[in-house]
């Protein structure tokens, strides 16, 4: 989660730079002596606001994470959930008053009203975002209860509803992007609000990463208390607080997934105006180059996920064949007398994890240069529209689904519809066996994907420059 935002973060910061020069500079051919720009106070000026301005929101973000932390630690929350919906919601409320008033230092009258909606509402549509995940994956809504209540009738039931719930979930979440890319857009009538949205959005990832780090933390603290024999008081409560957990989670890859999609169309239009496409006719669908790279693009993700989960399975294999080996050799394990070799589990892990992704990795990294070697920069903007479009369809499905089969388990084990052991307890093991790789590997691992792919894009545009009048039969 951390490192994933970061790059969305530092990806976000990029593409708002680099819009925001060609919103902010402008210079005429008197500013260029002998192929150098000589600088003015009008370009210095811009130059100034095109990078202070998204440096600047960064680090508000920042602040007002550190201060909604410490104040909800001021008093005692008897709903965990509560208390980590508000820590988010004023870490926001707190970045809003900042943006508003460092946007009216930096700039003035409707520009810097523009500019301050733009990062407003990235940061709406990351609350919103993070709301409807919570929504389809929260035992407390509907579409959990319809999976519990659909275990019941056995372990296919239970996947078919998982997976339609996770599927149903891609259209709100679509709605609240796509209301807030015109919206953004609309505020500054330029790309550079879109970039700017992401800024505003992950300003507050520090809070955000903070609630999603509860998820795991609760999630340890039962498996410790399981492990250690305690009370079943004990474990009821750490299985209350792994449930609220789950959810966290789901809201974190929800903002995640939201975050990764405004920084690729960032990035995106980053790289369209650097590849100068959008000085022409810019990228013209109905030709054959940008048609393959649409098509291309939008299986990539398929292909992605496929070898991903895989990985999970080939690593599970290794990691059951060793449990067993050593349960086999040392029987004393089972009984309580002897420690298992955990480092040897530690190990396989370790191994498989790094091992299984270079494949993965290399199609992240070669695709988009193949794309625009063969195809051409409008081929590439094809493949990263298709892969775009995929992917984040795909990292909602997934995210979603897994999230609701975890927690639909966790209400069963509740003591509802008979509780553990019970049918429909064996059929929400196997959904939230499913949803693991899902949520956990394949569903975040996408926006890597579509972010990688774009900053290489954006790297490799002077080559594209270079070759693209040899690419003119595709362009005709």
């Amino acid at each position: 989660m951390g490192s994933d935002l970061t790059e969305s973060y530092v990806g976000s910061i990029i593409s708002s730079l680099t819009l925001g020069l060609y919103a902010f500079v402008t210079f005429t051919p008197a500013d260029v002596i002998d192929g150098t720009i000589i600088m003015n106070t009008s370009i210095l000026s811009g130059l100034v606001a095109a990078v202070i301005f998204p440096l600047l929101i960064s680090g508000l973000g920042a602040v007002a994470a550190v201060i909604a932390v410490y104040i909800i630690r001021l008093r005692k929350w008897n709903h965990p959930q509560r208390a980590l919906s508000i820590s988010t919601y004023l870490a926001a409320v707190i970045m809003l008053i900042a943006s508003m008033i460092f946007s009216h230092i930096l700039f003035d009258g409707a520009r810097a009203w523009g500019l301050f909606g733009a990062v407003a509402t990235g940061l709406l549509v990351g609350i919103g975002v993070g709301f409807i995940a919570e929504y389809y994956t929260s035992g407390d809504y509907k579409h959990v209860k319809e999976i519990v209540n659909q275990s019941r009738t056995g372990h296919a039931t239970n996947v078919i509803s998982g997976f339609a719930v996770g599927m149903q979930s891609t259209f709100l979440t679509v709605v609240i992007l796509v209301g807030g890319i015109i919206i953004s857009f609309l505020f500054t009538n330029d790309m550079y609000g879109i970039a700017l949205a992401a800024v505003g959005m992950l300003s507050t990832a520090g809070i955000t990463i903070s609630v999603d780090a509860y998820g795991p933390i609760s999630d340890n603290a039962g498996g410790i208390a399981q492990m250690s024999k305690l009370d079943e008081g004990v474990r009821k409560i750490t299985d209350k607080l792994d449930s609220v957990g789950n959810t966290t989670a789901a809201i974190g890859k929800g903002f995640c997934i939201g975050s990764a999609a405004l920084t690729s169309i960032g990035l995106f239009f980053a790289f369209e105006k650097s590849a100068g496409l959008s000085d022409g006719q810019g990228i013209d669908i109905l030709q054959p180059g940008v048609m393959i790279g649409i098509f291309i693009g939008a299986m990539l993700p398929y292909l992605f996920t496929a070898l991903v989960i895989k990985s999970v399975g080939k690593a599970a294999n290794k990691m059951i064949d060793e449990v067993r080996l050593q349960y086999k050799n040392d029987p004393g394990i089972l009984e309580g007398t002897s420690l298992p070799d955990y480092a040897r589990c530690v190990d396989i892990s370790t191994k498989a994890a790094l091992k299984e992704m270079i494949l993965p990795a290399m199609i992240a990294v070669f695709s988009p240069i193949a794309a625009g070697l063969l195809l051409g920069a409008q081929g590439l903007g094809g493949l990263l529209v298709g892969g775009l479009v995929s992917a984040i369809m795909l990292a909602v499905f997934m995210a979603n689904s897994g999230g609701a089969w975890d927690n639909a388990k966790k209400y069963i084990e509740e003591g509802n519809l008979g509780g553990k052991g019970s049918e429909a307890h064996k059929a929400a093991v196997t959904g939230d066996t499913v949803g693991d790789p899902f949520k956990d590997t394949a569903g975040p691992s996408m926006d890597i994907l579509i972010k990688l792919m774009s900053i290489v894009s954006l790297i490799i545009v002077p080559i594209l420059n270079e070759i693209e009048p040899l690419l003119k039969f595709l362009y005709r």
